[in-house]
Protein backbone atom coordinates (compact mmCIF):
# COMPACT_ATOMS: atom_id res chain seq x y z
CA UNK A 1 0.00 0.00 0.00
CA UNK A 2 1.38 3.42 -1.08
CA UNK A 3 0.42 6.91 0.36
CA UNK A 4 -1.23 7.94 -3.08
CA UNK A 5 -3.37 4.73 -2.61
CA UNK A 6 -5.50 6.27 0.60
CA UNK A 7 -6.30 8.92 -1.61
CA UNK A 8 -10.37 9.34 -2.86
CA UNK A 9 -11.54 11.48 -5.40
CA UNK A 10 -12.04 14.99 -4.89
CA UNK A 11 -9.26 14.78 -2.06
CA UNK A 12 -5.26 15.91 -3.17
CA UNK A 13 -2.07 16.17 -1.17
CA UNK A 14 0.76 18.46 -1.25
CA UNK A 15 3.86 19.46 1.00
CA UNK A 16 4.36 23.10 2.58
CA UNK A 17 6.94 24.77 4.28
CA UNK A 18 6.24 25.88 7.45
CA UNK A 19 7.43 27.15 11.17
CA UNK A 20 10.55 25.35 9.74
CA UNK A 21 9.39 22.08 9.10
CA UNK A 22 8.17 20.52 5.73
CA UNK A 23 4.07 19.57 6.57
CA UNK A 24 2.47 17.13 4.18
CA UNK A 25 -1.42 17.66 3.89
CA UNK A 26 -4.65 16.66 2.42
CA UNK A 27 -7.02 18.92 0.99
CA UNK A 28 -10.66 18.52 -0.38
CA UNK A 29 -13.93 20.54 -0.50
CA UNK A 30 -14.30 24.09 -1.75
CA UNK A 31 -11.92 26.25 -2.46
CA UNK A 32 -13.77 28.97 -0.61
CA UNK A 33 -15.59 26.66 1.88
CA UNK A 34 -14.91 27.29 5.20
CA UNK A 35 -11.26 26.03 6.22
CA UNK A 36 -11.91 23.37 8.91
CA UNK A 37 -8.34 22.07 9.81
CA UNK A 38 -8.20 18.32 11.30
CA UNK A 39 -5.88 16.93 13.78
CA UNK A 40 -4.95 13.83 13.98
CA UNK A 41 -3.76 12.11 17.63
CA UNK A 42 -1.11 9.28 18.70
CA UNK A 43 -0.40 6.88 17.10
CA UNK A 44 -2.37 7.84 13.47
CA UNK A 45 -1.29 10.89 10.86
CA UNK A 46 -4.06 12.13 8.42
CA UNK A 47 -5.67 9.16 7.28
CA UNK A 48 -7.02 8.96 11.00
CA UNK A 49 -9.89 11.27 9.37
CA UNK A 50 -11.04 8.88 6.30
CA UNK A 51 -14.63 8.99 7.46
CA UNK A 52 -14.95 12.12 8.33
CA UNK A 53 -13.35 14.39 5.10
CA UNK A 54 -15.65 13.02 2.40
CA UNK A 55 -18.42 13.69 4.75
CA UNK A 56 -17.25 17.66 5.97
CA UNK A 57 -15.85 18.19 2.23
CA UNK A 58 -19.09 17.06 1.11
CA UNK A 59 -20.99 20.19 3.23
CA UNK A 60 -19.30 22.99 1.42
CA UNK A 61 -15.95 23.36 4.38
CA UNK A 62 -12.74 23.48 3.03
CA UNK A 63 -11.07 20.72 4.90
CA UNK A 64 -6.91 20.19 5.56
CA UNK A 65 -5.79 17.35 7.29
CA UNK A 66 -1.98 17.75 8.06
CA UNK A 67 -0.19 15.12 9.41
CA UNK A 68 1.31 16.87 12.50
CA UNK A 69 5.24 17.71 13.24
CA UNK A 70 7.20 14.23 13.15
CA UNK A 71 4.15 12.24 11.91
CA UNK A 72 3.28 10.28 8.54
CA UNK A 73 4.92 12.48 5.65
CA UNK A 74 5.83 15.58 7.73
CA UNK A 75 9.24 16.58 9.15
CA UNK A 76 10.18 17.11 13.11
CA UNK A 77 13.38 17.76 14.44
CA UNK A 78 14.58 15.27 16.70
CA UNK A 79 15.00 16.82 20.27
CA UNK A 80 12.56 16.54 22.51
CA UNK A 81 12.30 20.81 22.87
CA UNK A 82 10.65 20.65 19.43
CA UNK A 83 7.97 19.44 20.28
CA UNK A 84 6.48 21.75 23.04
CA UNK A 85 3.14 22.90 22.94
CA UNK A 86 3.69 26.40 21.90
CA UNK A 87 6.13 24.91 18.31
CA UNK A 88 2.77 22.88 17.99
CA UNK A 89 0.66 25.35 17.90
CA UNK A 90 3.05 27.47 15.93
CA UNK A 91 2.94 25.16 13.25
CA UNK A 92 -1.02 25.57 12.78
CA UNK A 93 -1.39 29.52 12.79
CA UNK A 94 1.82 28.84 10.43
CA UNK A 95 -0.26 26.51 7.95
CA UNK A 96 -3.82 28.78 8.37
CA UNK A 97 -1.55 31.88 7.29
CA UNK A 98 0.39 29.94 3.97
CA UNK A 99 -3.03 28.89 3.49
CA UNK A 100 -4.57 32.51 3.48
CA UNK A 101 -7.07 31.53 6.23
CA UNK A 102 -7.14 34.43 8.52
CA UNK A 103 -10.16 32.59 10.51
CA UNK A 104 -10.68 28.86 10.33
CA UNK A 105 -12.54 25.83 12.48
CA UNK A 106 -10.73 23.38 14.67
CA UNK A 107 -11.22 19.74 14.71
CA UNK A 108 -8.52 17.35 17.12
CA UNK A 109 -8.94 13.87 18.42
CA UNK A 110 -6.42 12.85 21.07
CA UNK A 111 -3.11 14.77 20.84
CA UNK A 112 -4.72 16.98 18.00
CA UNK A 113 -7.53 17.96 20.64
CA UNK A 114 -4.69 19.11 23.12
CA UNK A 115 -2.81 21.34 20.45
CA UNK A 116 -6.48 22.45 19.35
CA UNK A 117 -7.20 23.44 23.07
CA UNK A 118 -3.83 25.24 23.08
CA UNK A 119 -4.50 26.91 19.56
CA UNK A 120 -8.00 28.43 20.41
CA UNK A 121 -6.40 29.20 23.95
CA UNK A 122 -3.39 31.48 21.84
CA UNK A 123 -5.52 32.35 18.94
CA UNK A 124 -9.08 32.82 20.24
CA UNK A 125 -9.69 35.28 17.94
CA UNK A 126 -8.55 33.47 14.72
CA UNK A 127 -10.66 30.33 15.82
CA UNK A 128 -14.08 30.27 14.50
CA UNK A 129 -15.52 27.10 16.44
CA UNK A 130 -13.62 24.22 17.83
CA UNK A 131 -14.60 20.19 18.45
CA UNK A 132 -12.30 18.18 20.85
CA UNK A 133 -12.86 14.54 20.47
CA UNK A 134 -10.79 12.24 23.68
CA UNK A 135 -8.33 14.87 24.80
CA UNK A 136 -9.06 17.06 27.92
CA UNK A 137 -8.15 20.81 28.38
CA UNK A 138 -4.79 20.21 30.01
CA UNK A 139 -5.23 22.79 33.35
CA UNK A 140 -8.03 20.30 34.65
CA UNK A 141 -5.91 16.96 34.33
CA UNK A 142 -4.37 17.21 37.98
CA UNK A 143 -7.57 18.13 39.51
CA UNK A 144 -9.26 14.98 37.97
CA UNK A 145 -6.64 12.61 38.72
CA UNK A 146 -7.27 14.35 42.68
CA UNK A 147 -10.85 13.30 42.24
CA UNK A 148 -10.80 10.15 40.15
CA UNK A 149 -7.14 8.38 40.85
CA UNK A 150 -8.54 5.71 38.52
CA UNK A 151 -7.27 8.08 35.85
CA UNK A 152 -3.67 8.08 37.50
CA UNK A 153 -3.67 4.34 36.85
CA UNK A 154 -5.49 4.87 32.99
CA UNK A 155 -2.43 7.59 32.59
CA UNK A 156 0.59 5.31 33.35
CA UNK A 157 1.90 4.87 29.80
CA UNK A 158 2.69 8.44 29.89
CA UNK A 159 5.44 7.71 32.39
CA UNK A 160 7.13 4.81 30.86
CA UNK A 161 7.29 7.23 27.57
CA UNK A 162 9.59 9.23 29.15
CA UNK A 163 12.00 6.62 29.43
CA UNK A 164 15.09 7.29 26.98
CA UNK A 165 15.00 4.71 24.05
CA UNK A 166 12.97 1.67 26.21
CA UNK A 167 10.07 2.93 24.93
CA UNK A 168 10.76 3.13 21.23
CA UNK A 169 12.28 -0.35 21.45
CA UNK A 170 9.70 -1.85 22.56
CA UNK A 171 6.92 -0.26 20.21
CA UNK A 172 9.07 -1.07 17.03
CA UNK A 173 9.40 -4.89 17.83
CA UNK A 174 8.34 -6.97 15.99
CA UNK A 175 6.98 -4.79 13.76
CA UNK A 176 5.42 -2.61 15.48
CA UNK A 177 3.30 -5.53 17.21
CA UNK A 178 2.37 -3.37 20.70
CA UNK A 179 1.38 -0.36 18.85
CA UNK A 180 -0.78 -2.80 16.54
CA UNK A 181 -2.19 -4.27 19.53
CA UNK A 182 -2.89 -1.01 21.06
CA UNK A 183 -5.22 -0.09 18.68
CA UNK A 184 -7.40 -3.42 17.96
CA UNK A 185 -7.08 -3.77 21.64
CA UNK A 186 -8.67 -0.87 22.73
CA UNK A 187 -11.29 -0.29 19.92
CA UNK A 188 -14.34 -2.14 19.09
CA UNK A 189 -14.03 -5.36 17.09
CA UNK A 190 -13.30 -4.31 13.68
CA UNK A 191 -12.34 -0.64 14.05
CA UNK A 192 -9.01 -1.33 12.53
CA UNK A 193 -8.62 -3.95 10.05
CA UNK A 194 -5.45 -5.63 8.45
CA UNK A 195 -5.47 -2.97 5.82
CA UNK A 196 -5.85 -0.11 7.87
CA UNK A 197 -2.97 -1.62 10.13
CA UNK A 198 -0.75 -1.74 7.45
CA UNK A 199 -1.63 1.81 6.60
CA UNK A 200 -0.46 2.98 10.13
CA UNK A 201 2.72 0.48 9.76
CA UNK A 202 3.61 2.14 7.11
CA UNK A 203 4.15 5.46 8.59
CA UNK A 204 5.18 4.48 11.77
CA UNK A 205 8.73 2.59 9.91
CA UNK A 206 9.91 6.07 8.63
CA UNK A 207 12.78 7.20 9.77
CA UNK A 208 12.63 8.81 13.36
CA UNK A 209 8.50 8.62 13.37
CA UNK A 210 8.54 6.79 16.55
CA UNK A 211 10.61 8.58 18.68
CA UNK A 212 9.25 12.16 17.58
CA UNK A 213 5.92 10.43 18.33
CA UNK A 214 7.57 9.97 21.77
CA UNK A 215 8.89 13.42 22.44
CA UNK A 216 5.16 14.78 22.44
CA UNK A 217 4.71 13.20 25.60
CA UNK A 218 8.47 13.95 27.01
CA UNK A 219 8.13 17.49 25.82
CA UNK A 220 4.68 17.79 27.94
CA UNK A 221 6.02 16.64 30.74
CA UNK A 222 8.90 18.20 31.17
CA UNK A 223 8.30 21.06 29.20
CA UNK A 224 6.93 23.93 32.04
CA UNK A 225 3.96 26.10 30.51
CA UNK A 226 1.78 28.81 31.43
CA UNK A 227 -1.41 28.12 31.76
CA UNK A 228 -4.17 27.45 29.18
CA UNK A 229 -6.70 29.52 30.45
CA UNK A 230 -10.49 30.33 29.73
CA UNK A 231 -11.28 29.03 26.16
CA UNK A 232 -13.25 31.72 23.82
CA UNK A 233 -14.46 30.36 20.73
CA UNK A 234 -17.26 28.19 20.98
CA UNK A 235 -16.25 24.39 21.62
CA UNK A 236 -17.92 21.29 21.31
CA UNK A 237 -16.45 18.33 23.26
CA UNK A 238 -17.05 14.62 22.31
CA UNK A 239 -15.86 11.87 24.47
CA UNK A 240 -16.98 7.67 24.59
CA UNK A 241 -18.25 6.20 27.40
CA UNK A 242 -15.48 2.97 27.19
CA UNK A 243 -12.42 5.45 26.66
CA UNK A 244 -9.70 3.55 28.02
CA UNK A 245 -7.01 5.93 28.31
CA UNK A 246 -9.28 8.79 29.08
CA UNK A 247 -12.21 9.23 31.94
CA UNK A 248 -15.22 11.13 30.56
CA UNK A 249 -14.45 13.89 33.55
CA UNK A 250 -11.78 14.46 31.87
CA UNK A 251 -14.72 15.95 29.34
CA UNK A 252 -16.98 17.39 31.56
CA UNK A 253 -14.50 19.08 33.38
CA UNK A 254 -13.00 20.64 30.60
CA UNK A 255 -16.49 21.63 29.48
CA UNK A 256 -15.37 24.43 32.98
CA UNK A 257 -12.58 26.34 31.01
CA UNK A 258 -15.28 27.29 27.96
CA UNK A 259 -16.76 30.41 28.06
CA UNK A 260 -19.43 28.52 25.52
CA UNK A 261 -19.40 24.99 25.32
CA UNK A 262 -20.98 21.75 25.33
CA UNK A 263 -19.81 17.99 26.52
CA UNK A 264 -21.75 14.98 24.63
CA UNK A 265 -20.72 11.21 25.37
CA UNK A 266 -21.34 8.29 23.16
CA UNK A 267 -22.41 5.40 25.55
CA UNK A 268 -20.86 2.98 23.59
CA UNK A 269 -18.06 4.46 21.64
CA UNK A 270 -13.85 4.04 22.72
CA UNK A 271 -11.33 6.37 22.58
CA UNK A 272 -11.63 5.66 18.60
CA UNK A 273 -15.10 7.34 18.40
CA UNK A 274 -14.25 9.48 15.12
CA UNK A 275 -13.89 5.42 13.40
CA UNK A 276 -16.51 3.53 15.49
CA UNK A 277 -19.11 5.95 15.37
CA UNK A 278 -18.66 8.36 12.82
CA UNK A 279 -22.19 9.13 11.76
CA UNK A 280 -23.02 10.05 14.75
CA UNK A 281 -19.30 12.13 14.90
CA UNK A 282 -19.85 13.71 11.92
CA UNK A 283 -23.69 14.53 12.51
CA UNK A 284 -22.40 16.29 15.55
CA UNK A 285 -19.56 18.44 14.07
CA UNK A 286 -22.06 19.44 11.02
CA UNK A 287 -24.31 20.84 13.57
CA UNK A 288 -22.49 22.71 15.24
CA UNK A 289 -19.99 24.08 12.62
CA UNK A 290 -23.29 25.15 11.09
CA UNK A 291 -24.62 26.79 13.71
CA UNK A 292 -25.22 30.87 13.54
Amino acid sequence: MNEGSLLQPGWTERVVQVNGISMHLVEAGPEDGSPLILLHGFPEFWWAWRKQIGALAGQGFRVIAPDLRGYGQSTGPGEVLGYGIERLVEDIAALADMLGHERFNLVGHDWGGIVAWATAASHPVRVLRMVVMSAPHLDIFRDVIRSHPSQLLRSAYIGFFQVPLVPEASLSAGDFFLLRRSLTATSKAGTFGAEDIKAYAQEWRRHGRLHAMLNYYRALARNPRPPLARIVPPTLILWGKRDHALLPELGEASLLQCATGRFECHPAATHWLHLEEPQWVNEKILAFLHQS
